[in-house]
This record gives structure tokens, C-alpha cells and sequence, in this order.
């Protein structure tokens, strides 16, 4: 049921990209460009950190749900998907953290910010 649900909803956000944006949320906030989705990212982190800090699990839940929701309308913008991702975490599987981070190439950790060693 769930196996192919981040799936569902990337198609369902790339259908609505080009909709129009009176009648849709996903083409309204990508009509307003790039930063609009990054802030609206930002935003739902912070919502979802707040959530887990009062420990409520159903306003984690929502929380994480409206985050990875608007992860995913970022995703489309650069042409990527769920499956981007999964295929990076799978890539991951079986290593340690400290394998991993110790394993990225130096482009790779451009993109990753500043990172305590």
C-alpha cells in the first residue's frame, strides 16, 4: 500500500507543475520560484524540529509528512525524484556513518556545508 506511495506523489507534483496556479498549491509555490520552495522547506524543518522538542507523535508525524511533501516538490524542480534519493540511501545501506562521511569525494562534500570532523 505505502510501497509506492513517494512514487504516487512525485507524479502527482509533476503533473501539477505546469497547472494552474489559482487551482493548485504545487504550481502556485513553484510558479514563486525556487527560493519560495527552499523557504517553505526551512519553514516545515523548523516545524518538524519543534514537534519532536514537545514530543507530541502525531504533530511529529504531520510535521514530518509536510516536510518531506515539499522535499519532494524541491526534488521535481531539479529534475529528481523519490527514487533519487532511495537509490542514495541504498547506496548507503550497511555502511557506518563515520564510513560513509569518510567515503565522500570532495565534490561530494561541497554540497554537504560545513561538517564537523
Amino acid at each position: 500500500m505505502h510501497d509506492d506511495l513517494l512514487a504516487r506523489l512525485a507524479r502527482v507534483i509533476e503533473s501539477r507543475r505546469d497547472a494552474d496556479p489559482d487551482a493548485s498549491y504545487v504550481a502556485r509555490l513553484m510558479a514563486r520560484g525556487r527560493d519560495a520552495v527552499l523557504k517553505k522547506i526551512g519553514e516545515e524543518a523548523t516545524e518538524t524540529v519543534m514537534a519532536a522538542k514537545d514530543g507530541a507523535p502525531e504533530r511529529i508525524v504531520a510535521e514530518t509528512a509536510d516536510l518531506w511533501f515539499h522535499c519532494l516538490i524541491m526534488l521535481a524542480q531539479h529534475g529528481l525524484g523519490p527514487a533519487d534519493v532511495l537509490a542514495e540511501l541504498a547506496r548507503r545501506e550497511g555502511l557506518s556513518g563515520i564510513e560513509e562521511k569518510a567515503g565522500r569525494t570532495g565534490a561530494g562534500r561541497s554540497h554537504q556545508g560545513a561538517e564537523p570532523e
